[in-house]
């Protein structure tokens, strides 16, 4: 099997693989899934993810094969091309690792704003949506973005967060006040199409010198999320000359620094309500910063 039938016949690679018939050599990136650099016969590579059969979340894959898509429809960003994707398997097109650079990071920033600006129909999207591997509600919803970002995006972690004993009452009703003032966090821009899951962990530095956007839970939401994400977890290397590049691109509304935290909260109760209470101070901070800002 080579490149172009495997285009041609995509359906095929589970049973190339199971027969042993394509080099699989294992790599890091799956997360919570098997990952492999796979070997066609005319040397290509590709990337691939997979679970034991039948045990993906239904509709897993076919998530991010449907947000690497919509993200690369709007001719913005770069993302990996999707090749393959079925119940158990998503195969992507191979990336070359490399080293940041100012440069990368200055561009990434430009193509983050046209992404962005892009748009959406709506808040959420199309498809079953995931988070890592827990459920995002993607309902496609008309907003406006605070009932939506409350009842979608924070609610249902904060409730998982305390249903795992990850935060306890007092945590619980720390973040609840940063819902009741959710209508304060400039909210009244249209959705943006967004990534989703923008931590620094999900962005492919290539050898070619273009960023590439990976593992996305993509929807229509507010732009600033995505910066939000970011900066988490350490920050984004030159994360500066992102945020310059997009300053330049589509300059952000007034405030937006103090606002990032209550994007962050998202993300951090999502941890929480999948690896429990050693995101438990994070969150609280998150939650402090959003209410003091």
């Amino acid at each position: 099997m080579d490149l172009a039938h495997l285009r041609e016949h995509p359906t095929q690679l589970p049973i190339f693989l199971t027969h042993q018939r394509i080099r699989e050599t294992p790599v890091g990136g799956g997360d919570s899934c098997a990952a492999a650099r796979l070997t066609l016969d005319d040397g290509a590579s590709l990337f691939a993810k997979t679970w034991p059969a039948g045990t993906a979340p239904e509709g897993f894959f076919a998530a991010e094969a449907a947000g690497l898509r919509w993200l690369g429809e709007s001719r913005a960003v770069a993302v990996p091309e999707v090749l393959v994707a079925t119940r158990d398997l998503l195969a992507l097109e191979w990336i070359e690792a490399g080293t940041p650079s100012e440069e990368a990071a200055l561009r990434l920033g430009r193509e983050l704003a046209l992404l962005h600006r892009s748009g959406a129909p709506a808040f959420g999207a199309d498809w079953t949506g995931f988070i890592g591997v827990l459920p995002q509600d993607n309902t496609l919803d008309a907003g406006p973005w605070p009932q939506w970002f409350a009842q979608r995006r924070l609610l249902p972690y904060l409730r998982r967060s305390v249903d795992n004993g990850a935060l306890g009452p007092a945590d619980a009703a720390l973040v609840e006040r940063v819902v009741d003032r959710l209508g304060e966090y400039g909210g009244d821009e249209p959705p943006a199409r967004i990534h989703g899951d923008l931590w620094p962990g999900n962005l492919l530095w290539a050898a070619d010198g273009r960023v590439r956007l990976i593992d996305p839970a993509a929807q229509g939401g507010h732009r600033e999320t995505d910066l939000a994400d970011l900066a988490l977890f350490g920050g984004a290397p030159y994360l500066d000359r992102i945020l310059a590049g997009y300053q330049q691109q589509w300059p952000l509304a007034d405030g937006w620094q103090a606002r990032l935290p209550v994007h962050q909260l998202r993300l951090l109760l999502v941890h929480t309500a999948a690896f429990g209470a050693v995101y438990r101070d994070a969150v609280v901070r998150t939650a402090q910063a959003a209410l003091s800002g």
